[in-house]
């Protein structure tokens, strides 16, 4: 099991920690020393969390704090308090998402809700967080991503999929903007020298709530066919299926822009993971970022 380094000292912020790949994130970050902020949507499930933590490591120290990243004034609020008490940030970890709801729904701000959930929510409230992960002396952005990302592709005149909706589409496209997310913004911190490390993760095939409560949306819940590959394909638990993230996020042998991921695909050990050809393409990424500013209405800090 990896094991992540001292991190006595450090502010680290996990978003959608009540559950899944992000608790165990948290969890094994308050293990390690840091102060750590649960981001997640319903406090109460975040309460319940940092009372687990704090059950089985009672000097921790945890917070729950509310942000809805399909909500752009939430993720606003949520920064904003942050940036307000002034502490530097030395951790983001972009966790939190949506998958494959069956029909398209949107976000408070009329995005479909997989681009919006998964990346214009955490794009916006990494840039949002920049002057206190600046005003660290190493931060660091840890962003999930999914092996999906090789089946998706960014589609410019339907970024929203208002037109043909498919879930697993969407839901790749979504996870292909987080990766080049994480390495645009490697390559933005290295032309700026900014002491910012971005890198980025995907859990394999992890058993959390993640591939229920997305077709669970319609009420309906995931159907036979889904249910049945649950079963069948090679699967781990959240404390293996979190390492990748946890690499990201702590290991010093961490590079900028460094994608991991399970060893055997879906599973195993960490592992350098390569990322999928379209997302090295520098100037989709460009575009994606110039298009996400739009978007979102949030831009880079002019002097940093």
């Amino acid at each position: 099991m990896y094991q992540v380094p001292d991190q006595h000292g450090k502010l680290a912020v996990v978003t959608g920690a009540n559950s899944g790949t992000g608790k165990e994130t948290a969890r094994r970050l308050a293990a390690a020393g840091a102060d750590v902020i649960l981001a997640v949507r319903t406090p109460e499930k975040g309460d319940r969390a940092r009372r687990d933590i704090l059950a089985e490591h009672p000097g921790a120290r945890v917070e729950v704090r509310r942000i809805d990243l399909a909500d752009l004034a939430s993720v606003r609020e949520f920064a904003d308090g942050l940036v307000d008490g002034g502490r530097p940030l030395d951790l983001l970890v972009n966790n939190a998402g949506v998958m494959t709801p069956p029909r398209r729904l949107e976000t408070v701000d009329g995005f479909e809700l997989q681009m919006g959930s998964n990346y214009l929510g955490p794009f916006a409230l990494t840039v949002r967080l920049l002057p206190l992960l600046l005003a660290a002396p190493s931060s660091r952005v840890a962003t999930m991503s999914s092996g999906v990302a090789t089946t998706g592709r960014i589609d410019f005149d339907d970024l929203q999929w208002e037109r043909g909706y498919r879930p697993n589409g969407a839901y790749a496209q979504s996870k292909l903007a987080d990766l080049m997310l994480t390495l645009r913004l490697s390559d933005i911190a290295a032309e700026r020298g900014w002491p910012l490390l971005s890198t980025g993760a995907h859990p394999g095939y992890t058993r959390t709530n993640l591939q229920t409560a997305g077709p669970g949306l319609d009420g309906r819940g995931p159907g036979p066919l889904t249910s049945l590959a649950f079963k069948l394909v090679p699967s781990q638990g959240v404390e293996r299926g979190a390492e990748p993230l946890l690499y990201a996020a702590t290991s010093p042998d961490a590079t900028p822009g460094g994608y991991y991921g399970p060893r055997w695909g879906l599973v195993g050990p960490v592992k350098t993971a390569k990322p999928t050809r379209r997302a090295l393409d520098k100037a989709v990424a460009e575009r994606l970022w110039t298009e996400s500013e739009r978007l979102t209405g949030v831009s880079l800090p002019a002097h940093a």
